[in-house]
Formats: C-alpha cells, sequence, structure tokens
C-alpha cells in the first residue's frame, strides 16, 4: 500500500476504568482497512502494564476478562506501546475510528500521549488524519434510513443501538464482546453493512467528520437534523435543531436548541434564570425546568443531516416530529434576537464558576488530569520530544527545562511508570510514597479501601460463574500485592 493511500484504521481499547483521568489502557486492538473495509496487513493486539498507582474498577475487570497480571506478564509499558503506535499504526492518509471512540477511546489515547510526552492531539489530525466514530453514524442511519437492516431493542423493550446486539441481529461476526480485538472485528462488519445497505447517508457522514466540513454544511443559521446520545432513545436520538450561540472561547463550540420544544417559557428568562434552566438537567427534582440547549462541538465529529429529511412522513414517524413543529418553534426562535445573547452569557458564566485544577500544578497525585488545563506551547514540544529520545539514565538534565509545571511533574512518573528497575534508592523512595498517598489517603475512602470494599461487594453474590470467582481471586491478589508495607504505611 502506498503511504498516501486513504486507510481505516479500527481500533478499541480494554481500560482499567471509565474515567481518562485515573484509569489505564489495558488492551489496545486495531485493524487497517482499505475504504472498502477490505484487512490491510495484520492486525494488532497488544496488552498494557498497569502500573502500582492505579486501582483497577473491579466492575471494569469483570467485564473485560483482562487481569492486572496478565499485563504485566505480557504487556508493553506505556512508553513502549506508543512507540509500537507510532511505528505501526500512525500513517498519512488514515481514518481512525471504532464504536463510541470519539467520547470513549479517544479521550483514554489523549491522556496516555499527554502522560509519556507525546502531543495528545497530532496522531489524528497530521498529514492528512482523521477520525470519525460509527456509533452517531448507526443513530442516525436506524432514525433517517434504516430499510436493509435489522436494528436490536434492549431486553427492556426499548431501541438500542449496542454493538453486540447490533451484531447479533445482523448475523454479523462478533464472539466475544468486550475483548477489543473482538469489537473491532465486529465494528468493521458494521461499517460495511451500513455502507452497503445505505451508501449515500454513510458517504454524508464520512464527508462530514472534519470540524471544517461541519462547519461548511451549517454556515447559514437554518435547522438541521442531530443525532446525540444526550437525546432519548424513544425519540431514535435524533431531533431537529437551530444554533442559538458560539462558545465565546471554542470556535468548535455552539450551541443547538432542540426545536421538537416550544422556547415560548425561555425567550423572556434573565441570564440568572438560562443558568438554573441550563443546570437543571442535573437536577433530581422531576419538576425542575430544563432548557433544551446543548453544546455541539464540530471537532467531536457530530452526525448532522438537512432537515429536508424531515420532509418524509415515514422519518417524522419515527422520531416522533413533525416539520411543521420544526418551522413553528424556529420562526419564534427568530423573532427574538436577544435571545442568543443571553444563552452565550448564560453559558460563560457556567464556565466561568467551574472550578479549575490549576492551583494543583506541581502536584504529581493530580497532574495525570491535567491535560485541559491549558495548551501546550511549541517550545515545549520539542523538550518533550527530546525526553522520548533521551536514555533514562540521562533524564535528569531536564529537571529545569519546563515552564510548564505539568509537564515538569510528570517527569519523575514517567521514569517510574516506563522505567522502575532504573530508578535511584532515593527516586525509588520518592515513588513508594507517591504511590502510597495515591492508594491510601483518605483512610476508609481511600481508593484502595473501595477497591477491596466493590470486591467484598462482588464476592457476595451467589451467581457468580467460576470464570467470575477467578478473576475476583485474581483482583484480591493483585490489590495485596501494591498495599504498601505496614512500615511505609505508617
Amino acid at each position: 500500500m502506498k503511504a498516501s493511500a486513504p486507510s481505516f484504521f479500527f481500533y478499541d481499547l480494554e481500560t482499567s476504568g471509565t474515567d481518562p483521568r485515573t484509569a489505564r489502557v489495558m488492551q489496545f486492538a486495531g485493524q487497517r482497512t482499505d475504504m472498502d473495509f477490505n484487512p490491510i496487513g495484520d492486525p494488532v493486539n497488544v496488552l498494557v502494564k498497569l502500573t502500582p498507582d492505579v486501582v483497577p474498577e473491579p466492575d471494569a475487570i469483570m467485564i473485560t476478562g483482562i487481569t492486572p497480571q496478565s499485563t504485566l506478564a505480557d504487556g508493553l509499558t506505556e512508553r513502549e506501546f506508543l512507540q509500537l503506535f507510532y511505528d505501526e499504526v500512525v500513517k498519512p492518509n488514515t481514518t481512525f475510528l471504532g464504536f463510541n471512540t470519539v467520547r470513549f477511546d479517544d479521550e483514554f489515547m489523549r491522556f496516555l500521549h499527554y502522560r509519556n510526552y507525546y502531543d495528545a492531539y497530532e496522531w489524528h489530525w497530521c498529514d492528512d488524519c482523521s477520525r470519525w466514530d460509527l456509533l452517531d453514524v448507526v443513530r442516525m442511519t436506524r432514525a433517517l434510513r434504516p430499510d436493509g437492516i435489522e436494528w436490536p431493542m434492549s431486553p427492556e423493550g426499548k431501541p438500542t443501538n449496542r454493538l453486540e446486539y447490533l451484531t447479533k441481529v445482523n448475523g454479523l461476526d462478533h464472539a466475544h464482546a468486550h475483548d477489543a480485538l473482538s469489537d473491532v472485528t465486529a465494528s468493521i462488519a458494521v461499517a460495511k453493512l451500513l455502507m452497503e445497505k445505505q451508501p449515500r447517508l454513510f458517504k454524508h457522514l464520512l464527508d462530514c467528520r472534519t470540524k471544517n466540513q461541519v462547519k461548511k454544511q451549517l454556515a447559514e443559521e437554518r435547522p438541521f437534523i442531530y443525532v446525540s446520545g444526550r437525546y432519548p432513545s424513544a425519540n431514535l436520538h435524533a431531533t431537529a435543531v437551530t444554533r442559538v450561540g458560539e462558545h465565546c472561547e471554542q470556535d468548535s463550540c455552539v450551541y443547538v436548541y432542540d426545536l421538537r420544544h416550544d422556547p415560548t417559557p425561555f425567550l423572556d428568562m434573565s441570564v440568572d434564570d438560562l443558568v438554573q434552566a441550563i443546570q437543571g438537567r442535573y437536577s433530581r427534582d422531576p419538576e425542575a425546568v430544563v432548557l433544551p440547549v446543548k453544546e455541539m462541538r464540530y471537532n467531536r465529529c457530530p452526525a448532522v443531516a438537512p432537515l429536508a429529511v424531515l420532509a418524509d412522513e415515514a422519518v417524522q414517524e419515527r422520531i416522533h416530529l413533525t416539520l411543521e413543529t420544526v418551522q413553528t418553534h424556529n420562526k419564534l426562535l427568530r423573532s427574538r434576537s436577544d435571545f442568543k445573547d443571553r444563552i452565550e452569557a448564560a453559558f460563560k458564566q457556567i464556565d466561568e464558576s467551574r472550578p479549575s485544577q490549576k492551583e494543583f500544578f506541581g502536584n504529581t497525585s493530580a497532574v495525570d488530569g491535567q491535560l485541559y488545563d491549558g495548551l501546550i506551547n511549541k517550545t515545549e514540544a520539542q523538550t518533550m520530544r527530546a525526553i522520548r529520545n533521551t536514555p533514562v539514565q540521562e533524564l535528569e538534565r531536564f529537571n529545569t527545562r519546563f515552564q510548564d509545571k505539568r509537564l515538569q511533574a510528570l517527569l519523575p512518573l514517567y521514569k517510574a511508570r516506563n522505567f522502575p528497575r532504573q530508578l535511584s534508592a532515593d527516586e525509588r523512595q520518592a515513588w513508594d510514597a507517591f504511590c502510597r498517598h495515591r492508594l491510601l489517603d483518605g483512610g476508609q475512602s481511600s481508593r484502595l479501601a473501595k477497591y477491596f470494599g466493590r470486591l467484598q461487594e462482588l464476592g457476595a453474590s451467589k451467581s457468580l460463574t467460576q470464570n467470575q470467582r477467578y478473576l475476583l481471586e485474581e483482583l484480591q491478589l493483585y490489590g495485596e500485592s501494591i498495599m504498601p508495607a505496614a512500615d511505609d504505611a505508617e
């Protein structure tokens, strides 16, 4: 294959938990294909070592079946994995994709890059690379053009687009759900099915995967169809929206109003009232007023389509929305030009009130989660590159090179996690103290205490399979193995 030939790279991760700031990648699997989804080369399938400062979530391990011990026995360090990733995976003109990768897997990859002195974003935009996500493609296909595909329902009788259900009802191979390589194979099969059955919609969404293309599609302030997991499954996650504002600092973020809802109750609200209505979505009060506005980020591959598709009565019936309703509500919105300014002011007020992590700069217990606390200067990027290419014995010369306190605080962690056998006696003592702090601070509410408590809860079930009991035993042993010694814990 020529280096510049366009290709897809399907990938999937299995992780130690759900938060990319604190959890870790335990398995990475991927397969390159051509644009017709024919495999190119061998798949990539590797484990990544879990480090002793990380407590896995027992529930996650019970789903994936990947024990920490298996990563230690057969896995790569994060540094070794990223070297493989750039040697074998990152090629020009690659579109990286999977099933819910934009909101989950891509985030884990970004934080993994950041912890190991790689640019967190460059891999999915450099050399004509891009990213995409099949989940919203599936959602939009189900809502707008479902013919030729079987659509699953959950055991509760609700529409669902879970990968394992989708493959089952369509007779696609998916032998081991929640194994990364099996999920990759299943994702490729689903993509091929979508392209074969609904090629025009598939091509439209593929063409709209970059933020510039999305902007071009929505250049005029007209209503359009939009699918998102934030919208109810009863309406197949689809609705008609229109822009009602732009983020004051991020040009890739706009605010969209769900035209399913009459805007009249909101048009005369003050900024403070709009703030309360925006935050109403998090209220447990069933009577709380909720503003039907959400952020839409151009750089997260939103699935959008022209409003014209809603002229199809079958579409209106599936998503429970009429063209007349959309036009009526949009006319009401456009009658108040000041509404946009108040929406933007309300979201700005919310953004400014959110706590910042910047006060934790230099605190290595928090630095792992500080990727989004600020852009990294280009001059720092040169030092990051030098660190990646420097033998471990010479890393000390970078101790005072960084102006960005995050990058400075990451250096001892980078060395300890990737080169544990190369630590000096003082560095080993500092690393042990860090792990002790990470695992035990908080007493009965510490990470390790919660871990053992959850293991006990899971072990009390009388319906455990033999394999589940084995996993719990392995997790118990792993927790004991990273428990700081009694004299260290004093």
